[in-house]
């Protein structure tokens, strides 16, 4: 069995330390530790996390391989340092069936870049009116244990309540793409000052809000698990803050390009800044940032969400909403989040891998760097600054806000299961 000693490497920010990697596991980690054989990783003072786990990706596959396959998109990941992504359930078809989420599974360790976990679907066909088959993912192959219709909410209340029912029997977690319909119908961007100068459709706020409202009181009263979707205003970060003070059992995650871009850029009308939930203000942009901070938002999640150029390249109303995030997310969390002094790596560390794995019951992801743990692991150059090139991205799609901008530091290795998976920036 191979091993790799990764020299040097300051472990979640730390003091610098060599770390052994004898076939799957972590064998040692320690200072001064011997090569014997071993292929040698100098590190050179670069940041050593544990794999990334992303709760929110969009793969397309099946479906819309002209977007994403399995294969470009878990290539994305292991070149962003992610080690484990769940794929979102609007394919099609739709996630709903043990059939389709063991063919996704199936394909993520057939390719081998990072594992794939499969969300299932809440609705049949993400329609909303009956639920999909809850147990049946759960017990497949798959092992299904977060279910999602986003794209689309929930938005009936009693089938949000028999959802959260059904999931607690076997420890589930349903996640809300939380849009009330009604109040979003015809939006285009955030309502606020941007959107009344520019004629453009508003997007509340309140049609966020008062689908958190409504589903954290649903889960205080079912006792179960709910955890909300790209959240993105103050006003939810207020709703969120309360609902962990009461004991309800509510997670929360926030999207990179939440944290770092405005409504201001649609002034360009530039469709790569079209998102669901739109781009919002900077009071909401700094309350994100200091509830990631501080808790009450738990995990930053990618929304990855690749789209082929003609549904990007075209007219503000007709463009698709969505970005890809997987190969930024991490220079953009060190932007927003390290570099202002917010987080350490530690928390970020916690906050891109040990809380998402746990959220989502992903075994084997989101471990302490210590000796006996498995082997999936990236490494970061922090001191990296670099103008983002989408062109060089391993998604099949373009469709990044970044372009252009420079960003800090840079994954230079990903390992998962002690196998390479990146060397040096570059697919293995």
């Amino acid at each position: 069995m191979s091993k790799t000693l990764i020299r040097g490497a300051k472990v979640l920010g730390g003091e610098p330390q060599d770390v052994l990697i004898d076939g799957r596991t972590i064998a040692a980690v320690g200072v001064g530790l011997g090569a014997d054989g071993a292929e040698v990783v100098e590190a050179d003072g670069k940041v050593l996390l544990p794999g990334l786990v992303d709760l929110h990706t969009h793969l397309r596959e099946p479906g819309r391989e002209d977007s994403e396959t399995v294969l470009t998109g878990t290539r994305a990941a292991a070149r962003g340092g992610y080690t484990a992504v769940f794929a979102m359930a609007n394919t099609f078809p739709v996630a709903d069936t043990a059939g389709v989420v063991e063919q996704v599974y199936r394909l993520g360790q057939e390719h081998g870049y990072c594992d794939v976990q499969p969300i299932g679907a809440v609705t049949v066909g993400l329609a909303g009116r009956k639920l999909a088959e809850l147990g049946a993912m759960h017990e497949s192959a798959a092992g299904v244990t977060v279910f999602s219709d986003d794209g689309k909410c929930v938005d009936d209340a009693v089938m949000m309540r028999r959802a959260l029912e059904y999931v607690k029997a076997f420890g589930g977690v349903v996640a809300q793409h939380a849009q009330e319909p009604r109040l979003t119908e015809g939006a285009q961007m955030n309502e606020g000052v941007v959107s009344a100068e520019l004629g453009l459709g508003g997007w509340p706020a309140v049609a966020e809000e008062s689908i958190i409202a409504r589903d954290v009181l649903l889960a205080e009263h079912v006792g179960s698990r709910v955890h909300i979707c790209h959240l993105s205003t103050a006003g939810s970060v207020e709703i969120v803050r309360w609902a962990k003070s009461r004991g309800i059992d509510v997670t929360a995650e926030v999207t990179p390009h939440h944290l770092l871009l405005t409504d201001e850029l649609v002034r360009t009308y530039n469709p790569v800044y079209k998102v669901n939930p739109p781009l919002r203000t900077e009071r909401d942009v700094l309350a994100l940032r200091e509830a990631l901070a501080d808790g009450t938002i738990d995990i930053v999640a990618t929304d990855h969400a690749p789209h082929p150029h003609e549904d990007k390249d075209c007219e503000w109303a007709a463009a698709a909403m969505g970005m890809v995030g997987l190969e930024t997310a991490l220079s953009v969390v060190q932007q927003t989040m390290v570099e202002t002094g917010l987080l350490n790596w530690a928390a970020v560390a916690d906050r891109m891998s040990f809380k998402p794995a746990e959220i989502g019951r992903a075994k084997g992801h989101g471990r302490p760097v210590s000796a006996g743990e498995p082997a999936n692991l990236t490494l970061v150059d922090t001191a990296y600054r670099g103008d983002v090139d989408p062109a060089g991205f391993a998604s099949r799609s373009r469709n990044t806000p970044y372009e252009g901008r420079e960003l800090p530091g840079r994954v230079t290795h990903t390992w998962l299961r002690g196998k390479a998976t990146l060397v040096d920036g570059k697919l293995a």
